[in-house]
């Protein structure tokens, strides 16, 4: 045989091997699975961004409450506990919030007549501190104590913590599916890989009769899968950059303080982009080994 007899005999056999006679499943199969997989890629990677950003916020981050019934000791007891703050050197700045801000905070629970009843408010005041260090926070809370009883510290890490534990777990969960998910693909591309060795086993025992290795049959396959996968993937790519889109504009109009954290950086765009590429790379491998094992059972 010829090498120009070689090269035309390798693309009968292509075609014999390509021709399914039917809709490729596989690229549906694709599809889906790299849908979802990018679905929880983008909300794994959003979550942790959001975790950073949050424990970055409660980092050194204060906020203490003088809870006084009368306006003006509450107020005077304020103004100790402000000029102690500005005093310490751990504080690097401290900021008392308005009552008309606290005011317009619990109008939604206290109505519009809140003002009007003299109900007694908290005086607030928030602090960051220099470190997010434990002993800063001791010294800062004795020295407010001592300068009033009626003063309370709240640290931001305190009460914000199970928050941020639970962000980092959802993050961890989305990359433990992610990994079950590739599983779970290169698993259907055997399976499919496999299935198409039996539909195909005499046209196999003709192409081993006329020379060829079992590596150049899986070649065939490789190529075979490889369409299909890529097929797939730009499908699966398409929709979910369409859904990814869409949830991140409404994240975006809801103008949350803590999902306005569920972002995407360059980095976490570049893994989301690199997927597809992982997808069908992954379907080729898994064919090749695939086949190559069947193979060696079959022949």
């Amino acid at each position: 045989m010829t090498r120009g007899n070689k090269r035309k005999g390798g693309g009968a056999e292509a075609r014999a091997l390509d021709d399914v006679g039917g809709a490729h499943v596989m690229s549906w199969v694709i599809a889906i699975m790299l849908f979802l997989t990018l679905l929880t890629a983008a909300a794994g990677l959003a979550t942790a961004q959001a975790a950073g950003a949050l424990d970055r916020q409660m980092a050194g981050r204060l906020t203490v409450q003088i809870v006084e019934g009368e306006a003006q000791r509450r107020d005077a007891a304020a103004a100790r506990v402000l000029a102690v703050l500005r005093g310490q050197s751990d504080v690097a700045r401290a900021t008392p919030v308005p009552q008309a801000d606290l005011a317009r905070m619990l109008q939604p629970w206290l109505g519009s007549d809140a003002a009007a009843a003299e109900l007694p408010v908290p005086a607030l005041i928030d602090v960051d501190l220099d470190s997010d260090g434990g002993d800063a926070v001791r010294r800062v809370t004795a020295a407010v104590t001592q300068a009033s009883a009626a003063a309370r510290v709240d640290s931001h890490a305190t009460w914000l913590g199970p928050v941020g534990r639970l962000l980092d777990t959802a993050a961890w969960l989305a990359g433990g599916m992610i990994l079950l998910m590739l599983g779970a693909t290169a698993a259907v591309v055997m399976l499919a890989a496999r299935a198409g060795l039996e539909a195909h086993r005499g046209t196999i025992e003709v192409i081993h009769m006329l020379g060829a290795t079992d590596r150049q049959v899986a070649r065939l396959f490789q190529r075979r899968i490889a369409l299909d996968a890529g097929i797939g993937a730009g499908v699966g790519s398409v929709l979910a950059a369409v859904a990814i889109w869409i949830v991140a504009r409404q994240v975006g109009a809801l103008e949350s303080q803590l999902l306005g954290g569920l972002t995407l950086g360059a980095r976490d765009l570049a893994m989301l982009v690199a997927l597809p590429l992982g997808f069908v790379a992954l379907a080729v491998l898994a064919a090749r080994l695939a086949v190559l094992a069947q193979m060696r059972r079959m022949l």
